[in-house]
């Protein structure tokens, strides 16, 4: 694990940021487009800050990022209104590919702060005047932010890039690839310490608490972990943190999903069911039909498939076993995102290539059962790889 300061655990190559910026100016060049500007605040579902600056957005604190066809980075943080940009000469080992810092003391919670950064987008493009402007991840962007940008910028026409940069930034390098390993690799090490914390007595929230402490040791930089337990003959999912005060008790379900990035910020999943005793035949039955289902879309996850296809075939595949069609979303594609595209639905258009990083966690529930299996898989130029997640794809018997 390699690090670029004392104060950041890991840090992505210049390498790999570099062959990102130079895809992305490819394609700009190519649609004529001279800024991209895009606004995140978390780390769970708004990757693309990270993507391009290696400094993810967190815990609801916006950060926008002005990336140019021709030079170096703007970003921008919430933090003390100044009357120009942070001195960075002292931070070039964070803020890499970056040529100004702006900060303002804006925050999502006060409304008549909600414009301060896109006042400073403005300031920053209004020298361009007629420039053509790339937005990132519309739907991650506040609309105070993009209602003031398209009433200030006037001059400068505006398009939606995100469809050009997910198209690069889903197919993984060998970098990014060893970073998705590394991250399921501490997943399997933490569910296998967490086996030793379930028991009767102890709550939800005590093993969810307990896997999260352990997978920061490992060198995971963000969690979603969710956890439940349930009486056998009722259905047990996994449950957000507001919902794990319940204890267990002999002759309990519990489910268990780690869903964490590991060093560098690359997202995997891995999801059992566990029993403090022995399974029903009912919850049996039903983990194996499960698996049948993630195998049915593993056998399609090749390049060039289409998500459409895979989605019906994995909903007649339930038909023919007498359950229920899938109506959520039970493959999609991860990385710097929870959920990254490709989605496996009906309203994707994106098809399946070669280097992206798989989820597949089909789930057969009724009234009565809970089940379900949850791993991520590599597409290589022959289908799937194997599993990269090596917990054994079974209910374990506690």
């Amino acid at each position: 694990m390699k690090s670029g300061h004392e104060r950041i655990r890991f840090s992505i190559s210049k390498e790999e940021l570099t062959r990102r910026w130079d895809a992305v100016r490819q394609a700009m060049k190519a649609e004529k487009i001279d800024f991209l500007v895009m606004q995140n605040d978390n780390d769970f579902l708004q990757g693309y800050g990270k993507w391009f600056t290696d400094i993810p957005a967190v815990n609801g604190y916006p950060t926008t990022v002005i990336f140019p066809r021709d030079g170096e980075m703007t970003v921008i943080n919430s933090g003390p209104r100044s009357s120009g940009p942070t001195d960075l000469s002292a931070k070039d080992w964070a803020f890499r590919g970056v040529r100004k810092l702006m900060t303002a003391p804006y925050f999502p919670s006060l409304q008549y702060s909600t414009t301060y950064d896109a006042e400073l987008v403005v300031r920053e493009l209004a020298p361009f005047k007629a420039c053509s402007v790339g937005l990132v991840g519309c739907g991650m962007m506040s609309l105070a932010f993009g209602d003031y940008l398209r009433k200030h910028l006037t001059a400068a026409s505006m398009s939606d890039f995100t469809e050009f940069v997910d198209r690069i930034k889903v197919v993984k390098s060998d970098e990014e690839i060893g970073l998705i390993r590394e991250t399921a690799s501490i997943q399997d090490a933490a569910f296998e310490k967490a086996l030793g914390m379930i028991r009767p007595g102890v709550r939800d929230s005590e093993v969810a608490a307990f896997v999260q402490h352990t997978v920061q040791d490992l060198g995971s930089e963000q969690q979603l972990i969710m956890a439940g337990s349930a009486p056998m003959g009722t259905p047990c999912p996994q449950m957000r943190r507001h919902f794990t005060h319940r204890k267990m008790m002999a002759g309990d379900q519990f489910t268990l999903m780690i869903e964490v990035n590991g060093p560098g910020g690359m997202y995997a999943e891995l999801g059992r069911t566990c029993v403090l005793g022995k399974p029903s035949n009912e919850l049996l039955d039903a983990f194996e039909v499960a698996k049948e289902a993630q195998q049915v879309t593993l056998d399609l996850l090749k390049p060039g498939a289409d998500p459409r296809d895979i989605i019906t075939a994995h909903n007649a595949f339930l038909r023919k076993r007498g359950w229920p069609e899938e109506t959520r979303l039970y493959a999609h594609g991860q990385g710097y995102d929870l959920v990254e595209r490709p989605a496996i639905r009906e309203d994707e258009t994106m098809r399946i290539q070669a280097n992206m990083n798989i989820t597949v966690h089909p789930i057969v529930a009724s009234g009565t059962v809970f089940s379900w299996v949850c791993d991520n898989y590599l597409v290589t130029e022959n289908g799937p790889s194997a599993c990269l997640h090596r917990t054994e794809k079974k209910i374990f018997e506690i």
